[in-house]
């Protein structure tokens, strides 16, 4: 009697415990036929010192695969919550990307999201990778969702304009760490407002950089000459009402960092993006600002490099159709390098893209899509964005030009 009395009285707690915290397992299983396209041309031409030169026409790089991820990124994770009482609730996520296309990556890291939080009439405070605030108007305002194809330039743009520069840091084997903190930061620090302020929305991150310091400075062995690289500070905040969603954000992300040359180098985004559904017809847009900035110790005689802008807009709709989805964007980016104008030499334009993406999701079920999308990329003065794929042959001769790409998948919720 004893014994099933005890044993009760497991079952009475275990049950308590279980209503009071939950455990979910979700994922994403997405795979598409993929193709990619990119094209360079000869623009050289005849000239007063060359004046039989031959025009070698173009150069084309392709491939075919298949790949995940291009409707919604294939994942796999684990998030829970406990009832703390009075309101409070901790919580926890794991989120790790995974290549179904061949395995090669799995839960071996949480790459994409691991965090813990405490949230409440507060708001919530949020520990760990995450997605950095800058980010979230890119993809929440794209037709797309930054996946694929058909991804806004402003997004592929900005991944490699942000890229962590001198010295190179580590970068793993796995998807998007060590390389930037476009996306995500590591290491952060985040503040998000409760949900109960009428619409409006907000978010503040910090992220430790996670580097030693040595005092005195001259200390700094060359191998650890990066203390400051991988810190972001940013923030968004918005307002989401009925069919109205606006927001807008700033962040900055020191993406190298050289004590003995005496820079920091820091990326600055400014964005703001914003949709609104009419019912038969979802309009989205965004502007977006970024300046890659180098800070001197000591200001060089000539000045050091200019300032690097790169500005970009989008324009995107969703139009529903019975059980699918019809998506079309347009979007713009360019390039300022700012140069200094050089006497009696020709000016230099600034390098800028366009990109067309149209595409088709058709649900079989609240969990299960089918979906189509095309996309065409145009460079202008040496800009070299793609679609996604090889990267365009660019050298002396050979120009980037334009980037064309398609996926045709299918896409798992659970």
């Amino acid at each position: 009697m004893k014994k099933s009395l005890v044993a009760l009285a497991a079952l009475a707690v275990a049950g308590v415990a279980s209503a009071q915290s939950s455990v979910t397992l979700f994922g994403v299983v997405d795979a598409s036929i993929s193709g990619y396209s990119s094209t360079s041309r000869d623009l050289n031409g005849a000239t007063f010192l060359n004046p039989f030169y031959l025009n070698q026409g173009s150069v084309k790089t392709s491939r075919r695969e298949l790949s995940s991820g291009n409707y919604n990124s294939s994942r796999l994770g684990f998030r829970g919550t406990e009832d703390l009482g009075g309101g409070l609730a901790a919580s926890f996520w794991l989120e790790a990307p995974i290549k179904n296309d061949d395995g090669s990556e799995g839960v071996a890291t949480f790459a994409r999201r691991s965090t813990v939080s405490l949230s409440g009439g507060f708001g919530e405070v949020r520990l760990g990778r995450d997605y950095t605030p800058t980010f979230w108007n890119d993809t929440v305002f794209d037709p797309f969702g930054t996946n694929g194809v058909g991804t806004n330039l402003i997004n592929t743009a900005n991944n490699t304009f942000g890229a962590f520069g001198t010295p190179t840091a580590a970068v793993g084997s796995f998807t998007n760490i060590g390389t930037s903190n476009y996306v995500r930061s590591s290491n952060s620090i985040g503040y998000f407002l409760p949900p109960n302020l009428g619409g409006f929305y907000g978010q503040l991150q910090y992220a430790f950089s996670e580097k030693t310091k040595y005092s005195p400075g001259t200390a700094t062995p060359t191998t650890a000459n990066a203390a400051r690289q991988g810190r972001y500070v940013g923030g968004r905040f918005g307002y989401a009402n009925g069919p109205l969603d606006v927001a807008i954000a700033y962040g900055s992300s020191t993406v190298g960092d050289q004590y003995y040359v005496g820079t920091t180098t820091k990326v600055n985004t400014l964005n703001l993006g914003a949709s609104y559904d009419f019912g038969p017809v979802k309009l989205f847009g965004e502007l977006s600002k970024a300046k890659n900035k180098i800070d001197y110790e000591v200001e060089p005689f000539l000045g050091g490099r200019p300032d690097l802008d790169l500005t970009g807009y989008l324009l995107g709709v969703t139009v529903p159709v019975g059980a699918g989805l019809i998506r079309a964007s347009y979007s713009h980016v360019k390039y300022d390098n700012n140069a200094p104008v050089v006497l009696f030499a020709p000016a230099v334009e600034d390098p800028k893209a366009n990109k067309l993406a149209l595409g088709y999701v058709h649900n079989l079920s609240k969990r299960t899509a089918l979906y189509a999308t095309i996309a065409r990329v145009s460079n202008k003065n040496g800009a070299g964005l793609t679609v996604g794929g090889p990267a365009f042959i660019a050298n002396g001769v050979f120009t980037p030009k334009t980037s064309t790409g398609y996926d045709f998948g299918i896409r798992h919720a659970f």
